[in-house]
């Protein structure tokens, strides 16, 4: 028995050494060539685009601008993202662009800790380049290599400098903005009530509101039970004009009051031109595109590096209802 067992065992590896000869003879004799070096500069970049607002006027102008700039410069350019302020597809969105190693992803900035730990942590981990674009993030808890937009610090001032030279120096002032208090947010508070420092009769009145449509109806009418005689009211998140406008407009005539906001909210170049809305802060959207991905490029290319951490401000300016054509 124990005869057997030895013959099997040499036979078995005969046999294996028997293949493995052949397999060897058969690669020295063939053709087979090292697999080419890929040149990278001949490969087609690939950038992602992605924010929270899909098709809203606002953000379909920067995806125009942004893939204006790709074709421009022969690379492809997709944009993805979410609906409503779904952050939870959101960042998944983000999850998988970092996962999928594009070459570089633009982002609108979201000033919560989930998006900076994904964005600082994993995209620095996977050698992903980020840009903030819109909405920027605090560049001191963030490897952002750059921002393109806005100063909303400057946006927040122009908007107070135009309430004073239309309202006066004196009345009551509602501030309507989200509870999230998110960065770009923030810093439109903050120009705002440095503006308005200079006017002690003007009373301002915050009001936080959760970004659901319910919610800003139900705190803008808390606020006008609270102060009735309010004369302005500014929309510090453009998100929140619509509904507050529409509960504004069930109790009062909006002509002798006083309304601002931001162009980029889904309702409130309509509601200016329907003249609910005396005067909004125009931004240059497709610019934020078009740069964006200029910058990013300039990185990848090794042309501009480092970005200018402080950002790449685009224009804005006053766009008031009664110039409009």
């Amino acid at each position: 028995m124990r005869k057997i067992v030895i013959f099997s065992l040499c036979s078995v590896l005969i046999t294996l050494c028997y293949l493995t000869f052949i397999t060897a003879k058969n690669v020295i004799n063939s053709d087979w060539e090292m697999p080419q070096e890929v040149n990278i500069g001949e490969s087609k970049m690939r950038i992602v685009l992605i924010t929270q607002d899909l098709e809203t006027p606002f953000w379909d102008k920067v995806a125009n601008g942004a893939k204006l700039q790709a074709k421009e410069n022969g690379v492809s350019l997709e944009v993805w993202g979410s609906y409503g302020n779904n952050e939870e597809d959101f960042l998944k969105k983000i999850d998988i662009a970092i996962h999928s190693k594009v070459d570089g992803i633009i982002v609108q900035g979201l000033d919560t800790e989930e998006f900076i730990d994904m964005t600082k942590i994993k995209a620095g981990f996977y050698g992903v380049p980020i840009i903030t674009v819109a909405n920027d993030v605090p560049m001191t808890e963030s490897l952002r290599k750059t921002y393109v937009g806005s100063d909303q610090y400057i946006a927040g001032k122009l908007i107070a400098k135009q309430l004073i030279r239309d309202m006066g120096p004196s009345g009551e002032l509602v501030l309507l903005y989200d509870n999230l208090q998110e960065y770009y947010q923030v810093e439109r508070l903050r120009g705002i009530q440095e503006t308005l420092k200079n006017y002690p009769d003007v009373t301002i009145v915050h009001a936080e509101t959760p970004n659901t449509r319910e919610h800003i109806i139900t705190t803008t009418q808390d606020v006008l039970n609270r102060v009735p005689n309010a004369q302005a009211f500014i929309a510090v998140n453009a998100k929140v004009a619509g509904p507050m406008v529409q509960e504004i407009s069930r109790r009062f005539q909006v002509d002798p009051l006083f309304i601002y906001s931001f162009d980029d909210g889904p309702e409130t170049l309509s509601l200016l031109t329907q003249g609910k809305i005396d005067a909004i802060i125009e931004q240059e959207p497709e610019k934020m595109g078009e740069i964006s991905v200029e910058k990013l490029l300039e990185w990848l290319k090794g042309e501009t590096v480092p970005l200018n951490i402080d950002g790449y401000f685009t224009e804005i300016n006053v766009l008031k209802a009664k110039d409009l054509p």
